[in-house]
């Protein structure tokens, strides 16, 4: 076998394909130009955004998942908040606080407390997919409450979209047998329809204030509600009993996904094209099937992966359909 010799590959190639690849050596970013710096930032996102799923499967082992979500995004929010309070961004007043509590209830409480419990019975892969495909459900509330026809391209990926969700449950028919696994899909499913009603009620009931204010405003209500909910249910464990593993998950959904992420997506949409940036949403799906494999020995088999191709094609097409009107806004996401 010819033995690889990577001093000649290197002196075979141009100076201008070295220089490109050298822009991106992550050890001297701090040298490197907004652009660039921009595209680690999305890269960041890509990955991140993704592990987050897995970190969630991780942390239902240990505790009750709506305890998991309730103390990160309590601790998420309290971190938002004390930023906002130190450089003395206006709170909501009067009628502002409506449109706050809702989404609090439609993004946090249901939609990441729900993935969250569903994640406990079905693979992150599988949950980050049905996350994914969310900009598929306001296609389907447009068809009954929208006045305005919808762009042909839309339907379109409506139809490719649940063709790709049929061919990923092909491979699960027999899981459906499993109440678990039932109950897991429905969870996740319930969480997909409240990120897109949220999706809607943002676009129309939109705070007159700092968005990103609003956020963690939303966190820290959910995060409340969510841990006093479930501590005087009796769905939650004590405090000092929860493993170092959930705090270890926490910490890390709340640094490196409410937080670091999010200001790794803001930079990146500053910085580069909204299309370019929007390819996270198609990536953490891949991220969390494979860390999931990975670490979790769950399944990838051929449907999965064409399936989930299918569906994001589909997600894809709505995307462009929207992407040139007023009808539906993709509000800013984190993963999960």
């Amino acid at each position: 076998m010819a033995r690889f010799d990577f001093n000649r590959l290197l002196l075979q190639t141009p100076a201008e394909t070295i220089r490109r690849l050298a822009e991106f050596n992550p050890f001297t970013l701090h040298k490197k130009g907004t652009r660039t710096k921009a595209i680690f930032a999305l890269a960041a996102v890509c990955v991140l955004w993704g592990t987050t799923w897995v970190a969630s499967k991780e942390g239902v082992r240990h505790i009750p998942a709506l305890q998991l979500a309730g103390l990160r995004q309590l601790s998420a929010g309290i971190l938002y908040v004390t930023y906002f309070l130190i450089i003395r961004a206006p709170f909501p007043k009067g009628k502002e606080w409506r449109p706050l509590l809702l989404l609090a209830l439609l993004n946090f409480i249901l939609s990441n407390g729900l993935s969250t419990w569903g994640v406990k019975y079905i693979s992150a892969g599988l949950a980050a997919i049905m996350g994914a495909i969310f900009p598929i459900w306001l296609v389907v509330i447009g068809l009954f409450t929208s006045k305005d026809r919808l762009p042909r391209k839309a339907i379109t990926g409506l139809l490719i979209g649940f063709t790709g969700v049929c061919i990923i449950f092909y491979d699960h028919l027999h899981d459906f047998l499993d109440p678990s696994f039932r109950f897991g899909i429905l969870l996740s499913l319930l969480a997909t329809w409240s990120w897109a009603f949220a999706t809607l009620y943002t676009k129309q009931q939109a705070a007159h204030f700092n968005p990103y204010f609003s956020m963690g405003i939303q966190m820290l209500l959910s995060g409340t509600v969510l841990t006093a909910g479930t501590n005087i249910t009796g769905f939650a464990i004590p405090i000092e009993s929860i493993p170092w593993q959930s705090w270890a998950v926490i910490g890390y959904m709340v640094l490196m996904g409410s937080v670091f992420s999010f200001l790794c997506y803001l930079y990146a949409l500053q910085h580069l094209p909204t299309e370019q940036v929007s390819i996270y949403a198609y990536v953490n799906p891949v991220v969390a099937l494979l860390l999931g494999a990975w670490l979790f020995d769950e399944k990838i088999s051929f449907f999965i992966l064409i399936g989930g191709t299918v569906a994001l094609l589909g997600v894809w097409l709505v995307n462009q359909a929207f992407r040139n009107t007023t009808s539906v806004e993709q509000p800013e996401t984190e993963g999960m």
